[in-house]
């Protein structure tokens, strides 16, 4: 075989490849969708932020994810989700960032979510009421959008208030993670559901 012809299998081969590899991954894209998605969240160690991804991810990929310290401008998009991690409140930057925004934002709101770790023990109907009707749809001033209070978790690696961690450890917490991927996938999907009605 001349070095040409060797050169042009090559070149053939690799075209091939990488033709069919694009293919492959458009199968992962996710579903177009005629309004602009977000999802706005405020974190500590991390827990709402993953939550934010996975919520996105049940909404089929469409929302893109802000951390609030990003200082993300959201007046463009069209529907907002908003989430915090709790430590006894909803974190306060996020508090602060809606208050100053709530006259536009209010209008684009679509969904509502806290992660709570509460101390290893999985939240309930109390939890959703203390933070999401007591505290965030207050502040954001909706009430008519699906929220949910999420399992959270707990890394002491992650936590910066030394008297917090200083508690857990003697009380012989240990780490926990009680989020799931699929709580939140299937949040995600009953907020894109909702905006169908």
């Amino acid at each position: 075989m001349e070095r040409r012809d060797w050169l042009k299998l090559g070149l053939a081969g690799v075209t091939a490849m990488a033709v069919e590899d694009k293919a492959w991954a458009l199968k992962y894209y996710p579903r177009p969708s005629d309004k602009k998605w977000a999802v706005l969240y405020a974190t500590w160690c991390g827990t709402a932020r993953d939550a934010g991804v996975w919520i996105s991810e049940g909404m089929g990929g469409i929302a893109n994810v802000f951390d609030l310290r990003e200082n993300p401008d959201l007046k463009g998009y069209d529907h907002i989700v908003i989430g915090s991690a709790i430590r006894y409140t909803i974190h306060p930057d996020l508090k602060k960032y809606i208050e100053e925004s709530r006259d536009w934002l209010k209008k684009k709101i679509q969904g509502l979510y806290v992660v709570c770790g509460n101390m290893g023990q999985l939240v309930g109907p109390k939890q959703r009421e203390d933070f999401i009707d007591n505290q965030l749809a207050k502040i954001c001033g909706v009430s008519n959008v699906p929220s949910k209070a999420l399992d959270g978790r707990m890394t002491k690696a992650l936590v910066e208030l030394p008297d917090v961690v200083e508690e857990m450890k003697k009380a012989g917490l240990p780490d926990w993670d009680n989020l799931k991927r699929s709580d939140c996938l299937e949040f995600g999907k009953l907020i894109l559901d909702s905006t169908k009605r």
